[in-house]
């Protein structure tokens, strides 16, 4: 298979909807996130994608941002395969594309969080060498 990876185009970002809608089980409507993803592709968001041929079969958000325990770092925000694409090493391609990409931004760090329940994400993380360094607080104002 011909898999590639590519930054998203920010006039394409809605692109992204249907396999976000599937990370999180339809938790919000299209039009939110359509707001919602309209506005962060203003910020230091970027996402990148991966494509099976032309079809996108898979999504990772980039924030990037300056910490002061970290340096400057690359955040990875709602990553998804489609499931008929994992397992089959797919993901730690993507991240090794993710990596390299950080590095040419100039980030030494990569940083995220994931649900307390996704149990085959923290085995994910684990292996790609990422550690806990502490719990996601949220609070809704």
């Amino acid at each position: 298979m011909a898999f590639s990876f590519k930054i998203i185009n920010k006039k394409e970002i809605h692109s992204i909807i249907p396999l976000v809608q599937k990370l999180t089980n339809n938790k919000h409507s299209d039009m939110v996130l359509k707001e919602r993803f309209t506005q962060m592709s203003t910020e230091n968001y970027e996402c990148a994608g991966v494509f099976d041929d032309d079809k996108l079969i898979g999504v990772s958000g980039l924030w990037f941002q300056t910490r002061h325990y970290a340096g400057k770092s690359m955040e990875v925000d709602h990553v998804y395969i489609e499931s008929e694409y994992q397992g089959q090493g797919l993901g730690k391609q993507f991240f090794k594309w993710l990596y390299d990409y950080a590095k040419s931004k100039g980030c030494n760090t990569s940083e995220l969080n994931t649900y307390v329940q996704n149990y085959p994400s923290h085995k994910f993380y684990y292996n790609e060498g990422y550690e806990i360094y502490g719990y996601h607080f949220y609070k809704t104002l």
